[in-house]
C-alpha cells in the first residue's frame, strides 16, 4: 500500500509540472502576440507617411510649405556659418606653423641673412669646379668642389668654397660661404685701387697695381672674377708661383685686405687728407682739390 501511494504522488507531481509548463508557454505566446501587435501599430503611421500620406493632425497648406522652406534655409545658413568658423580656425592654426615655417633651429640665422640681402643684388661668379674623390672600403666616392666669388660691384667682395656629391649643391654651399666672408675694399674714384699691393698664400704670389682710366682689367683667370665682382674697372695684376685657383683667389684677397684710403689714414693719424697728399709731392691747390674728391 505504501508503494502504491508513492507512485500516485509521483504521477500527480508530474501532471502538475506539465500543467505549469503549458501555462508558461501560453503566457509567453500571449506576450509575443502583444509585442507583435504593438510593433505593427507603431510601424503603420510611418509606412503611411513614407508612402506620401499626410500624418494625422497636419494640414498640407501653402503656409506650412513656406514655413518648412524657411526653416530649411535657416538650417543651411547655420551649417554654412559653422563650416566657415571651422575653416577659419584651421587656417589660423596653419598660419602659426611649426619651426620649419619660421626657419627654426639652426636655420634661423640663415633666414635673417637672406632677408637682409634681399634689397641688394650680388654678382656671383663661378671660378672653378673640381672633381674630387674619397677612397673607401668599397671603392671610391666621387664629389665636386666649387669656388665662387660674390660682390656688389661697389667695393664689397667675398669668396667661398664648398664640396658636395652634386654640382648644384656644391655651388650653393660655396655661394653661402662667400656671402658670409665679404670684405670692404676702398676704391679710388670708384674704378681702381688707391695703391699697389702684394698678396701671398701658400705657393701663390700676386701683385696688384692701380691703373689710369681706360686701362681695363688686366688679370687672368680667377683674379679677373674677383675684380669684376668688386667693381674695379682699371687694374693691372700679376700672379706668380702657382696656377691653383684656390691659392690665387686667397692670395688676391690677402692683397686686397691691405688696401687703405687717404681718408682712413688721415683719420688714424689725426691729420687732413690734403696734408697727406701734399707730402706726396702735390701742389697745395691740387692736393686740396684731390682731397675734396676723395670719397673713401
Amino acid at each position: 500500500m505504501a508503494d502504491e501511494k508513492k507512485t500516485e504522488d509521483k504521477v500527480e507531481e508530474t501532471k502538475a509540472e506539465e500543467t505549469k509548463v503549458e501555462e508558461t508557454k501560453a503566457t509567453e505566446a500571449k506576450a509575443e502576440e502583444t509585442k507583435s501587435e504593438a510593433k505593427a501599430d507603431e510601424a503603420a503611421p510611418a509606412d503611411d507617411t513614407a508612402h506620401g500620406e499626410q500624418a494625422p493632425g497636419v494640414a498640407e497648406t501653402p503656409e506650412v510649405a513656406a514655413a518648412q522652406a524657411e526653416a530649411n534655409l535657416k538650417n543651411a545658413g547655420e551649417k554654412a556659418e559653422e563650416q566657415a568658423r571651422k575653416g577659419g580656425r584651421s587656417n589660423a592654426r596653419g598660419g602659426r606653423g611649426g619651426r620649419d615655417s619660421r626657419g627654426g633651429g639652426r636655420g634661423r640665422g640663415r633666414g635673417r641673412d637672406n632677408r637682409q640681402e634681399e634689397g641688394e643684388e650680388l654678382i656671383e661668379k663661378l671660378v672653378h669646379i673640381n672633381r674630387v674623390s674619397k677612397t673607401v672600403k668599397g671603392g671610391k666616392r666621387f664629389g665636386f668642389a666649387a669656388i665662387v666669388v660674390v660682390g656688389d660691384g661697389n667695393g664689397r667682395a667675398g669668396f667661398g668654397s664648398g664640396k658636395a656629391r652634386e654640382v648644384p649643391e656644391a655651388i650653393n654651399k660655396a655661394t653661402a660661404a662667400a656671402k658670409k666672408n665679404m670684405i670692404r675694399v676702398p676704391l679710388k674714384d670708384g674704378r681702381t685701387l688707391h695703391h699697389d699691393g702684394k698678396g701671398h698664400f701658400g705657393a701663390g704670389k700676386v701683385v696688384v697695381r692701380s691703373a689710369p682710366a681706360g686701362t681695363g682689367i688686366i688679370a687672368g683667370g680667377p683674379m679677373r672674377a674677383v675684380f669684376e665682382s668688386l667693381g674695379v674697372a682699371d687694374v693691372v695684376t700679376k700672379s706668380n708661383g702657382t696656377a691653383n685657383p684656390f691659392n690665387m683667389i686667397r692670395a688676391t684677397f690677402e692683397a686686397l685686405k691691405d688696401q687703405t684710403s687717404p681718408r682712413s689714414v688721415a683719420q688714424r693719424r689725426g691729420k687732413k687728407v690734403a696734408d697727406l697728399l701734399g707730402r706726396g709731392g702735390m701742389d697745395k691747390a691740387e692736393a686740396e682739390a684731390t682731397a675734396d674728391a676723395v670719397t673713401e
